[in-house]
């Protein structure tokens, strides 16, 4: 049976008019993912066009994409003839404004998360094993023969750094690190890039982490850490919610802290939850039972519920599901 980034090597050298979409509120696995497949299309002389709903956060802006990132479909130069759909869980991943005209689009579903249905109408290549979907696409690199180096290097080496934890998660695997070490073998100033991507904060930001900081709760005899952000927050701090990116795992740093849950606003009476943990606790199994998904050790969900319930629901389900001790309803600092 032929390798998946074989099979879709194949794919891409008999294609043409691409769309490459990735998740709403994209972080560096996404952009990184989105940027490195446009090169590698650019390679292989495809006409090809970005698109995410939500553009590109500020804090990526420095990433080497090889065209403009497009937010509508509307916006699109030519009519696609094919969709890649990459770091997606589901069909509903990339946003409400492009499932339509996705689904009327043949695609290809290149993810790595548990529980994907498989909606690639013409291909799925699925594995929940690997670390990140930019390791996936550095594999089709490597399939139709070119270098992990230059603006494709930086894209794929972002992607591994961003859902790996810069090397430190469970999910830092043996094929992980050889990928990084040959980005790195042929020419990626590390540190560079490091500093682009680490030291870019703004000042509002920093103010918003240090309000969070302060205002953190733990519950279950602080094994779970709790953060509920109004907008309001974030908006006295002049930041926005694209700043609140890697909060949900800078609260597991806590000593004794094996869950974290950060828990936003999302529209008039929604909320958007964040999971993470380590080792064998499964937050994904606690996304699920409120149609959520992701990975075990990084989760979400999105709930019609304000973000005081919709956190109050979650830290019971979370007690529950992993068998915690104490109680979850007596927060304390």
């Amino acid at each position: 049976m032929q390798e998946p980034q074989a099979r879709i090597a194949a794919l891409l050298r008999d294609a043409d008019d691409i769309l490459i979409t990735t998740h709403a509120n994209p972080d560096g696995d996404a952009i990184g993912s989105l940027g490195a497949m446009g090169h590698v299309l650019t390679t292989l002389g495809k006409r090809f066009c970005l698109c995410n709903v939500s553009g590109v956060p500020s804090h990526l802006s420095w990433v080497p994409l090889p065209g403009q990132v497009y937010t509508s479909f509307e916006e699109l130069p030519f009519q696609p003839r094919l969709a890649i759909v990459l770091d997606c869980g589901d069909e509903k991943r990339p946003g409400e404004a492009l499932r339509a005209p996705l689904a009327s689009l043949p695609s290809v579903n290149i993810d790595h998360h548990q529980g994907n249905p498989l909606f690639g109408t013409v291909d799925n290549w699925v594995e929940p094993q690997r670390a990140a979907t930019g390791e996936m696409v550095a594999e089709i690199a490597l399939a139709l023969g070119q270098p992990l180096a230059g603006a494709l290097g930086e894209c794929l080496y972002l992607a591994l750094v961003s859902d790996t934890g810069s090397f430190s998660f469970g999910n830092t695997s043996a094929r992980v690190l050889s990928l990084a070490a040959e980005i790195v073998g042929n020419g990626l100033d590390v540190a560079a890039l490091t500093e682009r991507h680490d030291n870019q904060w703004s000042f509002a930001r920093m103010q918003l982490w240090g309000r969070l900081m302060q205002e953190m709760r733990l519950a279950f005899d602080g094994t779970v850490a709790i953060s509920v952000i109004p907008d309001a927050l974030i908006e006295s701090c002049g930041a926005r919610r694209a700043d609140l990116e890697g909060w949900a795992s800078q609260m597991r740093k806590v000593r004794g802290v094996r869950v974290s849950v950060m828990v936003r606003g999302n529209g008039p009476e929604g909320s958007k939850v964040s999971l993470r943990s380590t080792g064998p606790d499964d937050v994904r199994a606690v996304a699920a039972r409120f149609g959520g998904g992701g990975h075990r050790n990084a989760a979400g969900v999105e709930m019609p519920l304000p973000p005081e319930e919709a956190s109050r629901q979650v830290v019971a389900a979370l007690g529950e599901q992993l068998g915690l001790d104490g109680d979850g309803a007596s927060l304390y600092v």
